[in-house]
């Protein structure tokens, strides 16, 4: 089963520059360790929540282009490593080892499969049947 690991800190505090340097350095060794487990299946750093734009549309055509991430947290959102899991535990104890959980916060969710992967778990299209269901379960 796939997991993205969805990795938020406050860009904002104030840290030294040698817990900065600590800090970019257990980023960069993370997908590394990841890799080295098996487990990495991708990820992404991204730029600062400042470089951000929100863009909302509504029925009729409306489009409303915002600077700025789509919430104004504490944290921000800062990478996304998705990993191959055999459960939930296992994704759980691999985000305890991303540096960045120890002064920020990992979410661990479950990721959609593309039909045809192992373990797909296929949303449905509102108004049609189900023709085909996953093997694996997922706890609601």
């Amino acid at each position: 089963m796939r997991y993205a690991l969805l990795v938020s800190y406050d860009e904002n505090a104030e840290i030294s520059a040698a817990e900065r340097s600590r800090r970019a350095a257990g980023f960069a060794s993370a997908s590394a360790r990841l890799r080295a487990d098996r487990a990495y299946a991708g990820g992404l750093r991204l730029q600062p929540a400042s470089t951000a734009v929100t863009v909302r549309c509504w029925d009729g055509g409306d489009v409303m282009v915002s600077p700025g991430p789509v919430t104004a947290a504490g944290e921000q959102l800062a990478a996304c490593f998705v990993v191959d899991c055999p459960d939930a535990d296992a994704a759980i104890e691999i985000a305890t080892r991303i540096p960045a959980a120890w002064y920020g916060s990992v979410e661990v969710r479950p990721v959609f499969a593309e039909p045809g992967q192992p373990d797909a778990a296929i949303l449905p299209v509102p108004g049609q049947a189900v023709v085909a269901a996953a093997t694996s379960s997922v706890a609601s």
